[in-house]
């Protein structure tokens, strides 16, 4: 699963809420194992997805600089 997760730490220009958003939703469906939305799994993948979201724009303002960029573009940019 680890080579599936999109870094966003060090990219220039900084990650936009867009794909802090698609990132924390990949999270969720990947441990969940929600392959889609269902009326009942979309509440509860909501309320994950915002957290996680959250979560990530938090540690990325916290995070030093990197001196390095990611080795690869997310792919909302490619």
């Amino acid at each position: 699963m680890r080579e599936n997760i999109t870094v966003l730490r060090g990219m220039e220009p900084a990650a936009t809420e867009q794909e802090i958003y698609a990132a924390a939703l990949q999270y969720v469906r990947r441990v969940g194992g929600v392959s889609g939305l269902s009326s009942t799994t979309k509440v509860a993948v909501d309320k994950a997805v915002a957290a996680v979201a959250a979560a990530t724009t938090q540690l990325l303002a916290d995070l030093s600089e990197r001196q390095l960029p990611p080795p690869a573009e997310t792919p909302l940019r490619r």
